[in-house]
């Protein structure tokens, strides 16, 4: 098993899509999502008298170390390590440079998006890199972005993929029941997910790699393909990041319909269903062969999805 810390910290230094591009050849688009709730984590990492934080850092770090070389990409969700408070960011902050060691592209799910200078320090806290005067130790590949504000709130995170390689996910349609009530509503003729993705695909031609992917992608629910299929001939180029598979009803069948003609534009990230179990008494070793079984579960379920 690989050993975090015997790791060599790898610095992305292509475009995002193009690294996108190269990992889901060797490792295919599945995306590892950490979502840690202390409820669900399994008993044997929450030794006596140790913190919360100290529970969610040692589980996190044992998911990323049995998965290692299966996946290719993670996704933290930043709430569950927030609402843990200044030591549950530390541990957040942690976890992204084991995930830079070995090599993973990192994104973080934080759907953030605000008003000038506030949007512009997010972009700085999350997209900008040491050698670009970054001070924080949260910066990653790739982030998901809120819209919801105007397209003057998304332009200082444009700003940093087309500076620095990095990618971005804008909120499209997404995967929850309720996502119809606003991004299905018609203005002018069009859906609100439509003009959205259009605004996506505008920015997305000037981030094209030499995979022929942009940097500049798009949140579409695997919930929702027919709305994918149409969202896919709006943008082009785009990387999907595509949630709702497993738990809340996504088919990995369904997925073709959210990627490219050449197969690709595609990842998948999965939480619930690769790490939640129902006995917390399980044993460590048994833990790990489950994760395990089910990462590859899911790779060959997508990988048998077919093609458009």
């Amino acid at each position: 098993m690989p050993k975090l810390q015997l790791m060599k910290e790898t610095i992305m230094t292509i475009n995002w899509a193009d690294f996108v591009g190269e990992k889901t050849k060797d490792r295919g688009e599945l995306v590892l999502g950490i979502d840690p709730v202390l409820s669900d984590i399994p008993d044997c990492f929450k030794k006596s008298g140790a913190s919360t934080p100290d529970a969610v850092r040692d589980y996190v770090m044992f998911l990323l170390e049995m998965t290692a070389d299966q996946v290719g990409f993670v996704k933290y969700q930043s709430a569950f390590f927030e609402a843990l408070g200044a030591a549950g960011v530390a541990v957040l902050a942690e976890s992204i440079a084991a995930a830079k060691r070995l090599g993973h592209g990192i994104i973080l799910d934080a759907k953030r998006g605000d008003v000038g200078g506030t949007a512009a320090a997010y972009a700085r806290a999350y997209l900008t890199p040491a050698s670009a005067c970054g001070l924080s130790d949260l910066e990653v590949d790739c982030m998901t972005i809120n819209p919801f504000l105007g397209p003057e709130t998304l332009e200082p995170f444009v700003d940093c993929a087309k500076k620095y390689g990095k990618g971005l996910f804008v909120l499209v349609k997404t995967s929850n029941p309720g996502a119809g009530w606003l991004q299905d509503k018609e203005i002018d003729g069009a859906r609100v997910s439509d003009r959205i993705a259009q605004l996506v695909a505008g920015w997305a031609e000037e981030t094209v790699g030499i995979s022929g992917l942009s940097s500049i992608g798009a949140v579409i629910g695997a919930t929702y393909p027919e709305d994918g299929r149409r969202l896919r001939g709006l943008m082009p180029n785009s990387i999907f990041l595509a949630p709702g598979l497993g738990p809340q009803g996504g088919k990995a069948d369904g997925i073709a319909s959210l990627r490219r003609t050449d197969g690709s534009g595609v990842l998948v990230p999965v939480q619930r269903g690769i790490t939640k179990v129902d006995d917390l008494s399980i044993t460590k070793d048994a833990y790990a062969t489950l994760v395990q079984q089910r990462v590859q579960e899911y790779k060959t379920k997508l990988s048998q999805g077919g093609m458009l």
